[in-house]
C-alpha cells in the first residue's frame, strides 16, 4: 500500500533491507530474511526476532519502495507490500505514470515535493474507497451486537466506529477491541480466562493526546478523572485519534458549552453521528478555517490537479476545493499560492479538448483560471455549470489563460453590492472609514514617511496588476511578505475586508446591517449599559473618539452585534478591537469585520467564560515549552503567561502596543489569524529572555514586558505625532533600545514561520478539553468549600458524591434529543445553581445512596424527600439541598434523622397523591402553611409515618424488637390523642372517628384543605410527642443512631449507576 512520505536514513538500514530492483528515482527492498532458504541464515533469523519484539504494533511489512534523492543519504518510504506481487504493481506504476514527468523538473527539490504531492493524492484516493471495506454492514452488525452485549449500555447509545487495539495495564498489554459511540469510549478484553472492561465517559476526559515512549512506539493516551489510560497497536491511529478528538470535543460542548453548541445544528441530534459524518466534518471545519469561508460551507469535492499561475508563467499542484457557495485552491505546501472564487462571481466554465484534462473557470473582471490534469474533468464541469448557472463561452482554449490590466481594480460585483449596501444603508450610518475623515492624507506635503506610503501602495499596485484584485486575487508568499511590511493606510480596510473572508460575508448579505442598526437602535439592556459605559474608554487619545461622530459610529456597530448575536452580546475588548477596525474601514465593513473575529477567527472568545482565549493561551504555554524550554524551567509557574498574555489575544496587542504599531499586528492576523498573534507573543518572549531570565518574581517579569512594550515604535507610521502613542515618550524611557514593530514580525515569522494550522488547529481541540475540565473542577472546588460548612460529611465523601449527582446529570442527557436539564445549565449563574436534578434523577440517586432506599415505599419516599428540599417550588434541587438530606440520613443524631422523616409525612412534602411528578405538587395557602409550618402531623400522616418506619424496619437484626416498639408507640400516641378529644369535645368524638366522616374529610381534602382543618385540627400529632415517645425505646434509638457505612455505598454507587440508568 502507499505510505505517507517520511524521511529514511538509508545508511543505518542496508544490514536489514536488500536491494531488488533500483532506478534514477526509486529503489525497491526486500527485508532481510524474507523469501530466502534457511530463512536468511542468523543474520535473517536475526532481523526476524527484531521485528518480532521490538516492532510489536505490527509485522514489518517484507517488501518497500523508497523515493531517493540524488546525492543524499536520506531517503523517503513511499510504499510497502506484504508480498512481492504487491509490490511489484506499485512499482511498475510508477514506472508508467510518474517517471516521464519527473524528467521535467529543473531541481531535485521539485522532484521531491511533486512526488511527495502525488503519493498524498494517491493515498487520499485510496482512503474514499476504504470506507466501504472498513464498514462493511455484516462486520458493522456483528460488532454492534458485541458491543450491546459486552457492555450493557442503553440501547440509544450509537456505536460509531471500533478499533483493534491494545491497552496497556501497566506494563502488560492487553489485545482487544476499542469501541467508540456517542457518548463513552469503551475498550473489551478476553483472553487466558482475564476480561478486562472499561468505560470512560467522553465528558470526562481532561487529556486526549498521541504519545511514543521507549516501550509504546505510537500510543492514545486518554486522561479521564485522574486515571491515564493507554492505548496503542492500531491499525491508522491518526484516523482513530482524530475520531476520538472529534467525538470528546462534541460531549464536551454539548454538556458544558451550551453558548456554541446550539449554534450548531449539525451535531444536535446524537442518533444522527456516523464515522463518515464526523470524517466529513472534520475536512469541512479545516477547509472553512484555511480559507476563512463561512461556517455553514461544507466541503463536497477535492480533486488533486494543476493551477496554472499566468505571472510566473508556472503549473502549481495543489488540491481543488468545492463547496456549495466557493472553488478554492491551495498549493501543497499551502503557502505558495491559493485562490478563492466565489461561484456568485463565475461567468462561465469550459473544459479543453486537448488531453490537458483542464478546466478553465472565468470570472468577472474578465480573469480566468486554468486547472489541468483534472480528474473526471467534464463531469467536473457539467455539475459546476449546474451550480453557477452558466453555459459553455465556446472560447478559444488553445490561447493562454491570463491575468488582464482589467483585472487591477477591485471586482465590479464587489462594488456594485457596495454601492447597493450604501444605499440601503440608514443616513446616520457612516460610509467611510474615520482615518479618512479625521486624517486625510495630505499629497502637498510629502515628507519622508509619507513617500514609504507611497512607495508601498506603489508594490501593492503591482502585485495587484500580477495577482488580481479582490476577492478572487492569487495568494503567494510575496503577499505574504508585503503584508509583514505593513499594509498601506488607503488599501488596509479592503484587505482587511479581503483576508479576512468578512468580504464574501457582507456580499452574499446586501442590507443586512442597516436593518439591524434599524432594529437596535434604542434598545435597552444589559449589552446596551455596558456598551455605554465603555464607549469613551475606546482608543479614548484618537480624535476620532473625542468626538460624536467615531463614539455614534462605534455604538451603533457594537449595538447592531449585541443585536445580532444575542448570546455573546458585548465583552469588554470588543470595543477597542472595533474602534481600531472603524479607523481604517467603512462602518458596515467593520461590522462585517467584527463578525469574521467573534464568530470564525476567534471561536468563543467572546462569551461569558471567554474560553476560546483560555484555551489558546493553552496552545500558547504548549508553544513556549515546546519552543522556549529555558524560560519554562525559569518559571515555575506557567500561570504567568497566561495573566500576563490574556490581553494579548483579547485585543490582538493593541492594549498593550502604541496604536501605529499595532495595527501592523492586526495586519497579519487578518491575513494568518491566531498563528500570527502565537507567533509574535513567542518572539516577544525570545527577544526578553534574557531580561526575563533575571527577573526574580512575576511582578518584575510584567514591569519589564510593559518597558518593551513602551518602546516598540513603527518608524514608517505615516500618523500624524499627536496620535501616535510610541512617539509621546518621557526623556527617561527614549534611553531604552527602540525596536521597530516590522523587524519583530520578520522576526517572528523567521523563527516560528514553520507552525502551521494543522498543528495550532489539533493544539487547540485537545486543550479545549483540559481548559473546560479545569473550570468544571474550579466550580466544582467552590461548590464543596461552601457546601462543607453546613455538612458532617468530610470532603472525599462530598467529593464522591458531587461525581455521582452530577454524572447522573449528564446521564439523563446523553439519549435525550431536547434535554430540559441541558436548558437549565448556565455557566453564568452561581456556582450552587449551575447543576440541579429533577425528580426523575432525584429517585434515581435515592436508590442509589440513601439507607432507607431497601423500604418497601422507596419511591415515595424519594418523592416526599425532593419535595421536602424544593424549597422554592421549581422541581428542581440543587447539591447543597441533595448533600443536607444525605448528611442527615448518615450523620444525623436520632432527632435529626426523625425530624427529616417527620417533615417527609407532612405538606409541602407528603402528597396522599402518589405521583412521582413533583409539578403536581399541592398548592397551600398562607393559612395552610402557617399551620404546617407548626410540625403537626394529622392522624392519616402519623399512620402513614408508622407504616414508613415498620418498613425502614425490615430485614434488620433487630426486626421483631422495632416492630414492638413501634407498635408500642402508635399504640400509645392513638390512645392520647383519643383521650384528649374526649377531654375537648366528647359530643363530637364518636362523629369524628366514624367511617364515613373520614371518607368525606379525605374526598374534600383538595377542594377545601383549609375547612377540613378547622373540622379536625384535634388529629394532629405535635413532633415533640413522637420524639419524646420514641426516645422511650432503646431499639429505635440503636436503629438511627446505627452508623451506616457511606463509604462502601458511594463506591457501590458509581459502579451501579450507568446500569440503573439503562433499566430505566
Amino acid at each position: 500500500m502507499w505510505l505517507k512520505p517520511e524521511e529514511v536514513l538509508l545508511k543505518n538500514a542496508l544490514k536489514l533491507w536488500l536491494m531488488e530492483r533500483s532506478n534514477d528515482y526509486f529503489v525497491l527492498q526486500r527485508r532481510r530474511g524474507y523469501g530466502e532458504e534457511g530463512g536468511g541464515g542468523l543474520t535473517g533469523l536475526l532481523v526476524g526476532t527484531l521485528d518480532s519484539v521490538l516492532d510489536s504494533t505490527a509485522k514489518v511489512a517484507p517488501f518497500r519502495i523508497l523515493h531517493q534523492t540524488p546525492d543524499s543519504q536520506v531517503y523517503l518510504s513511499i510504499a510497502c507490500g506484504a508480498n512481492r506481487e504487491e509490490i511489484t504493481k506499485h512499482w511498475d506504476w510508477l514506472e508508467q505514470n510518474i517517471m516521464k514527468t519527473l524528467s521535467v523538473f529543473d531541481s531535485n527539490e521539485d522532484i521531491t515535493n511533486f512526488v511527495q504531492g502525488k503519493i498524498r493524492g494517491l493515498i487520499a484516493e485510496e482512503g474514499k474507497h476504504s470506507f466501504a471495506k472498513e464498514d462493511d454492514p455484516e462486520k458493522f452488525r456483528e460488532a454492534l451486537l458485541k458491543f450491546e452485549k459486552s457492555f450493557g449500555l442503553p440501547e440509544q447509545e450509537k456505536l460509531v466506529t471500533y478499533y483493534s487495539c491494545s491497552y496497556w495495564k501497566g506494563r502488560v498489554p492487553c489485545q482487544g477491541w476499542l469501541y467508540l459511540s456517542t457518548n463513552f469510549l469503551s475498550f473489551y478484553s478476553f483472553l487466558l480466562g482475564s476480561e478486562i472492561k472499561l468505560i470512560i465517559s467522553w465528558d470526562a476526559v481532561s487529556k486526549l493526546e498521541k504519545t511514543s515512549n521507549v516501550i509504546l512506539t505510537e500510543s492514545i493516551h486518554v486522561c479521564s478523572q485522574g486515571e491515564d489510560y493507554y492505548f496503542s497497536m492500531f491499525l491508522h491511529i491518526n484516523q482513530t485519534y482524530l475520531l476520538m478528538e472529534q467525538l470528546a470535543n462534541y460531549a464536551i460542548r454539548r454538556i458544558f458549552d451550551k453558548e456554541t453548541f446550539d449554534n450548531d445544528p449539525i451535531l444536535d441530534d446524537p442518533l444522527q453521528i456516523t464515522k463518515r459524518g464526523l470524517e466529513n466534518r472534520a475536512h469541512s471545519e479545516q477547509f472553512n478555517a484555511f480559507f476563512r469561508l463561512p461556517k455553514e460551507e461544507t466541503l463536497k469535492e477535492v480533486h488533486e490537479c494543476f493551477l496554472w499561475v499566468p505571472f510566473s508563467h508556472f503549473n502549481t499542484h495543489g488540491k481543488m476545493c468545492i463547496s456549495e457557495n466557493y472553488i478554492c485552491f491551495a498549493s501543497q505546501d499551502g503557502n505558495l499560492c491559493s485562490v478563492i472564487i466565489p461561484l456568485r462571481e463565475v461567468l462561465a466554465v469550459d473544459k479543453t479538448n486537448d488531453s490537458s484534462k483542464s478546466v478553465i473557470i472565468g470570472i468577472k473582471g474578465k480573469t480566468a483560471f486554468r486547472f489541468s490534469e483534472v480528474r473526471e474533468s467534464e463531469q467536473l464541469v457539467s455539475r459546476l455549470r449546474l451550480k453557477c448557472g452558466t453555459a459553455s463561452t465556446q472560447r478559444d482554449t488553445s490561447t493562454e489563460v491570463a491575468i488582464t490590466s482589467d483585472s487591477t481594480g477591485p471586482s465590479d460585483n464587489f462594488e456594485v453590492q457596495s454601492l447597493t449596501c450604501q444605499k440601503e444603508c440608514s443616513k446616520t450610518v457612516n460610509t467611510e472609514a474615520l482615518m479618512t475623515v479625521f486624517h486625510p492624507q495630505n499629497l502637498e506635503t510629502l515628507n519622508s514617511k509619507m513617500l514609504k506610503e507611497k512607495m508601498k501602495e506603489q508594490s501593492w499596485n503591482i502585485l495587484f496588476s500580477e495577482c488580481g484584485r479582490g476577492v478572487s486575487m492569487f495568494r503567494t508568499k510575496k503577499t505574504r511578505d508585503l503584508v509583514v511590511r505593513g499594509i498601506p493606510e488607503t488599501l488596509r480596510g479592503e484587505l482587511w475586508m479581503l483576508f479576512s473572508g468578512a468580504v464574501n460575508d457582507m456580499a452574499t448579505n446586501p442590507g443586512y446591517y442597516a436593518k439591524v442598526v434599524e432594529k437596535s437602535i434604542g434598545t435597552c439592556n444589559l449589552a446596551t449599559e455596558e456598551i455605554e459605559r465603555d464607549l469613551r474608554r475606546s482608543l479614548p487619545e484618537h480624535p476620532a473618539f473625542q468626538s460624536d461622530t467615531g463614539i455614534s459610529a462605534l455604538r451603533r456597530v457594537l449595538t447592531a452585534y449585541a443585536y445580532r448575536n444575542p448570546k455573546i452580546g458585548y465583552c469588554q475588548a470588543m470595543n477597542i478591537l472595533t474602534s481600531v477596525l472603524l479607523l481604517y474601514a467603512k462602518e458596515e465593513e467593520a461590522f462585517w469585520l467584527l463578525v469574521a473575529v467573534c464568530e470564525r477567527m476567534l471561536p468563543d472568545y467572546f462569551n461569558r467564560r471567554i474560553i476560546g482565549a483560555l484555551v489558546d493561551q493553552a496552545v500558547f504555554e504548549e508553544l513556549i515549552r515546546d519552543h522556549l524550554p529555558q524560560l519554562t524551567e525559569h518559571m515555575t509557574d506557567m500561570t504567568f503567561f497566561s495573566s500576563v498574555s490574556l490581553s494579548w489575544f483579547l485585543t490582538l496587542f493593541i492594549s498593550v502596543l502604541p496604536i501605529e504599531s499595532a495595527v501592523n499586528v492586526v495586519d497579519c492576523f487578518f491575513y494568518d489569524g491566531i498563528k500570527a498573534i502565537l507567533q509574535l507573543g513567542l518572539a516577544i518572549l525570545d527577544y526578553n529572555l534574557d531580561k526575563l531570565l533575571a527577573c526574580k518574581d512575576d511582578a518584575e517579569a510584567v514591569t519589564a514586558l510593559n518597558r518593551f512594550f513602551d518602546n516598540v515604535t513603527n518608524k514608517d507610521s505615516p500618523l500624524p505625532s499627536s496620535v501616535q502613542q510610541g512617539s509621546n515618550e518621557s526623556d527617561v524611557k527614549s534611553s531604552h533600545v527602540r525596536v521597530d514593530i516590522t523587524d519583530l514580525i520578520k522576526e517572528s515569522n523567521e523563527k516560528y514561520g514553520n507552525i502551521c494550522y494543522e498543528d495550532i488547529h489539533s493544539m487547540r481541540c485537545r486543550n479545549r478539553l483540559y481548559v473546560i475540565q479545569t473550570l468544571e473542577e474550579t466550580t466544582k472546588q467552590n461548590v464543596l468549600r461552601v457546601v462543607s460548612q453546613d455538612v458532617k460529611l468530610n470532603l472525599h465523601e462530598l467529593d464522591e458524591l458531587y461525581v455521582i449527582f452530577k454524572k447522573e446529570l449528564f446521564l439523563s442527557c446523553y439519549w435525550c434529543l431536547s434535554c430540559p436539564v441541558l436548558k437549565h445549565h448556565d455557566p453564568s449563574l452561581p456556582y450552587l445553581e449551575q447543576y440541579q436534578i429533577d425528580c426523575q434523577q432525584f429517585r434515581v440517586l435515592y436508590h442509589l445512596l440513601s439507607p432507607w432506599a431497601h423500604s418497601a415505599n422507596k419511591d415515595s419516599l424519594a418523592l416526599w424527600t425532593f419535595r421536602l428540599l424544593d424549597e422554592n417550588s421549581d422541581c428542581l434541587v440543587n447539591f447543597k439541598e441533595f448533600s443536607s438530606a444525605i448528611d442527615i440520613m448518615y450523620n444525623g443524631s436520632f432527632t435529626e434523622k426523625l425530624k427529616l422523616l417527620f417533615k417527609m409525612h407532612i405538606p409541602p412534602a407528603y402528597t396522599e397523591v402518589k405521583s412521582e411528578d413533583s409539578s403536581k405538587g399541592d398548592e397551600l395557602s398562607t393559612e395552610e402553611l402557617l399551620y404546617f409550618s407548626q410540625l403537626h402531623v394529622s392522624k392519616s400522616q402519623f399512620i402513614q409515618f408508622s407504616k414508613t418506619l415498620y418498613n425502614l424496619f425490615h430485614e434488620d437484626p433487630e426486626e421483631e424488637a422495632l416492630y414492638q416498639a413501634i407498635a408500642v408507640v402508635t399504640n400509645l400516641l392513638l390512645r392520647m390523642e383519643e383521650v384528649g378529644r374526649k377531654l375537648h369535645s366528647p359530643q363530637s368524638s364518636a362523629k369524628a372517628v366514624s367511617e364515613p366522616s373520614e371518607r368525606k374529610t379525605k374526598s374534600n381534602l383538595e377542594k377545601d384543605p383549609s375547612s377540613s382543618l378547622r373540622e379536625e385540627p384535634q388529629w394532629s400529632f405535635a413532633f415533640e410527642q413522637i420524639l419524646a415517645s420514641l426516645l422511650n425505646e432503646p431499639a429505635l434509638v440503636r436503629f438511627f443512631e446505627k452508623p451506616v457505612d457511606l463509604k462502601t455505598k458511594l463506591e457501590n454507587a458509581k459502579t451501579s449507576q450507568l446500569r440503573s440508568r439503562t433499566k430505566i
